[in-house]
């Protein structure tokens, strides 16, 4: 694969947002499920939460364990905090899987991985999130990208269409194979997880490519070294996840998530400096950057 667009703002005319007329509520801009985090990660829920918001979700949930809903709540009054069963290091444990389905069963949109942790609980969920039948976007990052190679084909059955937000190494999981290959062609790579998944794939990088299903390929150029920060795959996650509950297809919101995501980290560079600033104030530059000229129909 050779061919793609470049991801700026004209190509995004193409692919505007939903519009939310004046006299909406927060129903009509949908409802995110954010599946994350854990005793030791409890901020990629925060932050992917607040990217959800941020990129106009109307409603948030975030399902995570007990032990750091109560604090998490606290932090984000916005949100509806639900607590779940823990395994002893602080993941949510199998028997969270119930609640948790009817929890995605009322959302637009479900964002799994930020914050979680590998093992037996994570798959068990995945597997039972895969099997609901449900038809709305899954966007799907960090932690459960690992577990997705032998569910490939479960994947592709997905009706509501999917989005992985793998860098190069959870690429390399992905596809197993050597990170190697993956740095000598991410668009190829890129390419090959999307037919492979039957998901829109990006992968993260100084270039960030996305493909789609159907070969579509796009290249975004990057928001410079400074967006390489702890935790600003989370906030990407959450933008991405919000506008996908807003009503974005999964091609649109990751478009447009990558461009906000990246111009945001533009923005601080020249106000704050080249490296320094933090994940959480990219997501403030969010709201304002959707408002520019062509972002809506």
């Amino acid at each position: 694969m050779s061919e793609f667009e470049i991801l700026d703002r004209d190509l995004l005319r193409r692919y505007p947002l939903p519009h939310h007329s004046d006299d909406g509520d927060k129903e009509e801009r949908g409802r995110l499920l954010v599946i994350a985090g854990s005793r030791e990660l409890a901020g990629a829920a925060l932050l992917a939460g607040t990217g959800g918001l941020r990129a106009g979700a109307g409603k948030l949930q975030i399902a995570t364990g007990a032990s750091v809903a109560p604090g998490l709540a606290i932090a984000m009054p916005e949100a509806r905090v639900v607590g779940c069963p823990e395994t002893e290091d602080g993941c949510i444990a199998t028997g969270a899987i119930e609640a948790v389905l009817e929890w995605a069963g009322g959302a637009q949109a479900v964002l799994m991985g930020c914050g979680l942790q590998h093992g037996p609980p994570l798959e068990e969920m995945l597997d039972a999130l895969l099997a609901s039948g449900l038809d709305k976007p899954l966007v799907l990052d960090a932690a459960v990208l690992g577990s997705l190679a032998p569910r490939a084909e479960t994947l592709r059955a997905w009706r509501g269409g999917a989005i992985l937000l793998p860098h190069g190494r959870e690429m390399a999981r992905l596809l197993q194979c050597e990170a190697e290959e993956v740095e000598a062609d991410p668009l190829a790579a890129a390419g090959r997880a999307a037919r492979t998944f039957g998901a829109v794939a990006l992968i993260k990088g100084q270039y960030s490519y996305i493909v789609a299903p159907d070969g579509r390929a796009f290249r975004f150029t990057g928001g410079g070294v400074g967006l390489a920060t702890s935790g600003s795959g989370d906030a990407l996650a959450g933008i991405v996840g919000g506008l996908a509950a807003r009503g974005a297809d999964p091609l649109t919101a990751a478009l447009w998530g990558v461009h906000l995501h990246g111009e945001a980290g533009r923005r601080l560079a020249k106000r704050i400096g080249r490296i320094g600033f933090l994940a959480r104030e990219l997501l403030d530059e969010v709201p304002g950057l959707m408002e520019e000229p062509s972002s809506a129909v």
